[in-house]
């Protein structure tokens, strides 16, 4: 039987969702505890992964097991087991065609940027102190839905067949002192986020024009966009299945 979980993290503590040798990770965290719970070795498959101090507000993860399970008390078991920053919400059965990472068609991330010193939201926010213009970064955002190519957002010597992705959602909000960019694709590519969230920076503080986020695209060249900005500030918020209704 194949399982989906849906959990939720502070990645302060973890050197990304996935597993590696020799560093904390929050996938080797859930199949540990899920391992000791149901003493058996579980492995898990998640719907991404997330790089060091990245966050996770909705992520899910499947895995298998031909245990039935009370799902509601495995839940709260979990839960009871994990550590304070891990947080599962609910565990379901679905097909056993069904995968966390193929089957996503969707996935949100938002980028916290705070523009005065606060010494309750830094592990979550990024101090940024330039003042920016969020008008020409948003003029910015209408620019990415002109592309599929963002190899300029990419990590370099990263191993991926294709670098096209379908942006859907692009935009900057103000929250007070706080401002807040939101994107959504079909895919993103390693250190995307950070890219993009980097080049608008610049754009912001007026480095480089609005017009130059063209050719930084077009020159699918990752030294011609932006720095990438720090990976505390960035949380993945949703991921969307065709077979399976959000909560909330």
């Amino acid at each position: 039987m194949r399982y989906f979980i849906e959990f939720a993290y502070n990645g302060k503590n973890y050197h990304g969702f996935q597993s590696q040798p020799d560093a904390a990770s929050v996938q080797e965290t859930l199949e540990k505890a899920l391992s000791t719970l149901l003493r058996e070795a579980i492995a898990i498959v998640g719907a991404g992964r997330t790089d060091a101090r990245v966050h996770a507000k909705q992520m899910f993860a499947h895995f298998d097991t031909e245990q039935p399970l009370d799902n509601s008390v495995l839940t709260k078991k979990l839960n009871s087991f994990l550590p304070i920053d891990i947080v599962v919400y609910r565990i379901f059965e679905v097909s056993k065609e069904a995968h966390a990472r193929f089957d996503a068609t969707s996935r949100t991330y938002e980028y916290f940027i705070h523009t005065y010193k606060d010494a309750f939201i830094q592990d979550g926010s990024w101090y940024y102190y330039n003042s920016l213009d969020i008008k020409s970064m948003n003029e910015a955002c209408k620019i990415l839905f002109e592309y599929t190519d963002f190899e300029c957002f990419s990590k370099v010597h990263t191993d991926v067949n294709t670098f096209n992705c379908k942006i859907t959602e692009a935009y900057w909000e103000q929250e007070g002192n706080q401002l807040k960019f939101t994107i959504t694709a079909d895919r993103f590519l390693r250190n995307m986020v950070r890219a993009i969230v980097g080049t608008m920076v610049n754009i912001g503080i007026g480095k480089i024009e609005v017009n130059d986020l063209r050719s930084i695209i077009e020159s699918k060249n990752r030294s011609q966009a932006g720095f990438s900005v720090p990976a505390h500030g960035l949380y993945l918020v949703k991921v969307k299945y065709p077979f399976i209704e959000n909560r909330g």
